[in-house]
């Protein structure tokens, strides 16, 4: 019975210390990731700054048809297609809401929406997205 004492004792010491160092090195992963994708994002809006438009000739074919139909009402390929797009991220210039919607742009290979999606504005302005909001470009016609 005092050898069972024993090692149950030591086996919860060594559970404890396990347990620190496990959760002291998955804080810090957590910490380097945040890092990281907060350099990213800021190099990401560095980049769309510098570069923040795309020609209607640079656009994928996609996205040019969906341009295409939005400007001409439609039809559209997806039901959401034409929601209002709230700007949560405000990456886009502050508008009141219902201002900016929001068009799927087909990614071949894709069963679902995918990530790409043009913006219009109520000014006739509208922006690309090929990685789900984290960033736009305006379309340059």
């Amino acid at each position: 019975m005092g050898i069972t004492c024993v090692s149950n004792k030591l086996f919860k010491s060594f559970g404890a210390i396990f347990f620190t160092v496990l959760l002291s090195i998955l804080l810090a992963s957590n910490t380097q990731a945040f890092q990281w994708h907060h350099h990213d994002s800021a190099y990401q809006n560095q980049i769309q700054n510098e570069s923040g438009t795309i020609a209607v000739a640079n656009l994928p074919n996609e996205a040019r048809e969906t341009l295409r139909a939005i400007k001409q009402g439609g039809p559209f390929a997806y039901e959401r297609d034409g929601v209002v797009f709230g700007n949560f991220e405000r990456a886009l210039p502050k508008q009141s809401r219902g201002y900016y919607h929001e068009y799927t742009v087909k990614t071949p290979g894709v069963r679902s929406r995918g990530a790409r999606r043009i913006i219009s504005g109520k000014a006739s302005e509208y922006y690309y997205t090929n990685d789900h909001y984290q960033t736009f470009k305006r379309i340059r016609e």
